[in-house]
């Protein structure tokens, strides 16, 4: 990747026209089920060291969690020494003495997986200058060479975004300029009220639009749902074949939405792709003419900006692309984490097996021997909830051929969550097929505790590894809503419903109290309901059947029914999860 401008794309599989076509990338490889195993940030944030990485391999093996199907041990922010050397990563020669080689070899020794982490920007987000942008081919090689199974790549101070600790005039590129008129000359002049607004997010001021881009999905509120972001179309007939001048009157900005950066289409083919003069400020207009050809007929100018999703999907391609050259038979995992931020449901799938939905579910971290802090309902990004929230309508964007929504590490066994709400947050991940990545500190539990019953439900982890890959959807809310698996809701006082098809026929169902109070009355389901809002999803055995068994995955009592599920009121922030089998 260049270090001084966006790459142009040539190449138009890596346009925002392409993200619903289905086509991977650089033959990423499919049907990878979701990642399970341990991460270093949450418990140890920048702390971490060599010696800390292979006490919590050692746990994963004492404990047997490996055989649960926990096989990642991936090394977060803090492990490479600030600077390159000879512009290559090297290990911090203090907390990683003997090399990532010598660690990854440690942990292969114990039939684990090595994960290692990186950045699309110049630098890591805890500071080190060691940012994988325009030195993707090096890494990927070292990556190969060091025997990485796993990479996480995060998003701070990248070049092309106002990311995380980026500059904040990136958004130049993120969003196109104030579009106030166009001009086709000879054929006629186009005051402001002739344009269409497509898509979502434009806005309207003083007869010029902007917020001509897609919107950041970083924090909570913004819907995943439906096209995030908008353009401006101007239709216009041509009587025949012909060249023309296009004369766009637009002013430039350096700040969330108003930018510099410009897409013009005509027809669908990219006619210019690039930043436009600077103006004196976002109210000074000028203009800019364009040789164009119109064909006979109709023809439709789009005025875009869609860089913020194309940038970040070639900065994660380099990566792949790199390490495809490095060894072409890898399996490495691509863990995207850019928090979001360009929605990346809409592309991830491309070239990740897995893609953040939001900024960081705790900015509160351990250090060896302190459990760091999670929280259920904070308002932010940074609790249960809130990840929960926004992932548990994204079911349409995941699955075996494209990969999965991950709302971040398990805060499991960090203080501030009660018994009640980590087994709910256990349940919620397995049910979304969310990657299962714990992050305590392995050594604060043994078996057979109330944490190590959790993690390895082998119930819930089944419905996580479910070989159909299918992520749960939610068909029910106790807030008013038509559309309970596409609308976003942020109000926690409230019990939801999921259903997840099982490979074995069976459908899962998990009544979930996000409240801090009790529910205050029985829920009651009929099976004709959950098949109707399963609809082509419904397993063809559970859709033909008479009788049923239920197994509560907690408690592991059976029942049977016949045409109901009847549940209890459902104390504060817990679950019931049971798993509903038709009987032949």
């Amino acid at each position: 990747m260049s270090l001084t401008n966006p790459d142009t794309i040539t190449d138009n599989e890596y346009r925002f026209d392409s993200f619903t076509n289905k086509k991977v990338l650089l033959n990423k490889k499919k049907n990878h089920l979701p990642a399970m195993g341990w991460n270093s940030w949450n418990a140890f944030g920048s702390g971490n060291t060599e010696v800390l990485t292979k006490a919590m391999a050692d746990k994963i093996i004492e404990l047997g969690l490996d055989r649960f199907g926990y096989k990642y041990i991936v090394l977060d922010d803090g492990c490479y020494k600030s600077e390159r050397v000879d512009g290559k990563l090297s290990n911090e020669p203090i907390k990683f003495p003997n090399g990532f080689k010598s660690l990854s070899d440690y942990i292969h020794s114990k039939g684990l997986k090595f994960g290692m982490y990186n950045d699309i920007g110049t630098n890591l987000c805890a500071g080190a200058a060691v940012g994988t942008c325009g030195h993707e081919k090096t890494d990927a090689q070292s990556y190969i060479n060091w025997g990485v199974d796993f990479l996480k790549i995060d998003n701070c101070y990248y070049l092309w975004d106002n990311a995380t600790f980026s500059n904040p005039e990136n958004a130049r590129y993120v969003f196109a300029p104030k579009i106030k008129s166009i001009q086709i000359s000879p054929l006629m002049k186009s005051p402001s009220s002739d344009f269409q607004i497509s898509g979502n997010g434009i806005k309207k001021e003083n007869n010029s639009f902007y917020n001509i881009g897609t919107f950041d999905g970083t924090n909570t509120g913004t819907s995943p749902v439906d096209i995030r972001s908008g353009e401006l179309h101007f239709p216009i007939e041509s009587d025949k074949d012909s060249e023309y001048e296009l004369i766009l009157e637009y002013s430039t900005g350096k700040e969330n939405g108003i930018g510099q950066w410009l897409e013009l289409a005509i027809n669908n083919q990219i006619i210019f792709d690039n930043l436009l003069p600077e103006t004196q400020d976002s109210n000074t207009f000028t203009k800019i003419t364009f040789k164009i050809k119109l064909q006979k007929g109709k023809n439709l100018i789009r005025i875009m900006n869609h860089r913020r999703q194309e940038n970040t999907l070639c900065s994660y391609a380099a990566m792949l692309e790199g390490l495809n050259l490095a060894n072409p038979q890898h399996d490495i995992l691509l863990s995207i984490c850019e928090w979001g931020k360009t929605q990346p449901q809409n592309w991830g799938y491309k070239v990740g097996d897995s893609w953040r939905i939001l900024n960081d579910i705790t900015f509160r971290v351990g250090s060896d021997g302190d459990p760091g802090f999670g929280e259920w309902n904070n308002p932010g990004t940074q609790s249960v909830a809130s990840q929960y929230n926004k992932a548990v309508i994204m079911d349409e964007f995941s699955g075996l051929d494209k990969g999965w929504n991950d709302p971040d590490m398990l805060m499991i066994g960090m203080n501030g969550l009660t018994l009640s709400m980590n087994k709910t947050h256990f349940t919620m991940w397995c049910m979304m097929n969310s990657p299962l990545m714990l992050g305590m500190d392995l050594r604060r539990i043994t078996k057979d505790d109330e944490y190590y019953k959790i993690i390895t439900n082998q119930d819930l982890i089944e419905l996580n590894q479910d070989k159909l890959g299918i992520q749960a959807k939610r068909i029910w809310t106790s807030i008013t809503t038509q559309n309970p698996d596409k609308d976003y809701i942020t109000d926690n006082n409230r019990s939801d419903v999921l259903a997840k098809p099982l490979s074995d026929g069976s459908v899962a169902i998990s009544f979930i109290n996000l409240s801090d109070k009790e529910s205050t009355k029985d829920f009651s389901l009929e099976m004709h309901f959950i098949k109707e809002k399963l609809g082509n999803k419904t397993p063809q055995a559970f859709a033909e059947a008479k009788k049923f068994t239920v197994k509560d995955l907690w408690t592991k009592e059976i029942t049977q029914i016949s045409d109901s599920i009847r549940i209890k009121p459902i104390l504060p922030c817990e679950n019931v999860t049971v798993k509903i089998t038709p009987v032949s």
